[in-house]
């Protein structure tokens, strides 16, 4: 019997925009001989259910049901495609946990603390984990940006603290010069901003998820910029080089796959998770960036090429995600 599955998107933050590209991809790839497959779009104006027809209908939150042909129907299981709040954060997991409804995505707690980059860091380095120094700014309760220079060495990353897709990020190189402006900007996305000590090396990312109790990890990708960074541009714009799989010394791949899979068991990560990292070669240690619990599935999202890589297709790995939340 086919199983209903709520394929959510949007969100209630500029990272929409990217909710909205990634359910179009697993959309396409769900396997329609498993699930009747209603989807939901949550945004500042309200839940609405997205039937074929073109018309926007109301979603029941007391029990999250739509409306179908007039009948009253029930979800078995929700594929979040949302990125940034609330389906990023913990929010739409807690929802979900109280009407017991299972979701593909990591539990409230973990979503919670892994959207937090400070948290993130914090718990990382405490279970041993490689890390760069950092310091979290909280608006209007610090003083002057040239005490974070006498913390930090320079060049740093000044980014949001909450939130995702490298928005209101800057790397500042010249403190006197760039540092106020990057605070600004970040402050302009988040009420924390957190500052970060640049790690140099080649930079990593790669997918982890679960499969019948099993962590596995997709093989890395290497992303080289044509940017000074990682940033906006360069994730969704083309504006950089993305070479899956990595062409790296097994025994670096090694550290890599070690560190990303002891990450998913120490923050009790569920679904697919994607992890960033950058190989410093004077260390000869991986250090993590930051964990990404719904990473982006558009056209240029790197886990589908991570997929294709390992040698499935996308409805083959989407179907284990939904069975892995379901217990099936």
């Amino acid at each position: 019997m086919k199983k209903n599955l709520a394929l959510v998107t949007g969100g209630f933050s500029g990272e929409a925009v990217i909710s909205y590209k990634t359910v179009v991809t697993i959309d396409r790839h769900l396997d329609r001989d498993l699930f009747n497959v209603y989807k939901i779009d949550i945004n500042p104006e309200g839940w609405f259910y997205l039937p074929a027809s073109g018309e926007k209908l109301p979603v029941d939150k007391n029990d999250f049901s739509v409306l179908v042909d007039g009948q009253k129907t029930r979800v078995d299981v929700v594929f979040i495609a949302m990125h940034g709040t609330p389906g990023e954060d913990g929010k739409l997991q807690g929802y979900f946990d109280t009407l017991k409804i299972p979701y593909t995505s990591c539990d409230a707690g973990t979503s919670a603390i892994t959207f937090n980059k400070r948290y993130t860091v914090a718990v990382a380095a405490f279970s041993g984990i490689h890390v760069a120094r950092s310091v979290l700014l909280i608006k209007n309760q610090f003083g002057n940006p040239d005490e974070i220079v006498k913390t930090l060495q320079f060049p740093v990353f000044v980014k949001p603290n909450n939130g995702g897709s490298s928005i209101g990020m800057s790397r500042v190189n010249k403190p006197t010069e760039e540092l106020g402006a990057a605070i600004e900007k970040a402050f302009k996305e988040d009420d924390q901003v957190l500052v970060e000590e640049f790690i140099g090396g080649r930079e990593f990312t790669i997918g982890v998820y679960r499969r019948n109790g099993v962590v596995h990890t997709l093989p890395m990708t290497e992303v080289i910029s044509e940017k000074e960074f990682f940033d906006y541009e360069a994730k969704y714009q083309g504006k950089s080089k993305e070479i899956t799989p990595a062409q790296l010394d097994e025994s670096k791949a090694a550290q890599v796959r070690a560190a990303a899979e002891k990450i998913y068991a120490i923050f009790n990560c569920r679904g697919v998770v994607r992890i960033d990292f950058i190989y410093n070669e004077t260390a000869g240690q991986p250090f993590m960036l930051e964990i990404n619990t719904i990473p982006g599935q558009s056209e240029h999202s790197i886990v589908p090429q991570q997929v294709q890589a390992a040698g499935m297709t996308l409805k083959e790995f989407y179907t284990g995600l939904v069975m892995e939340a379901t217990g099936a």
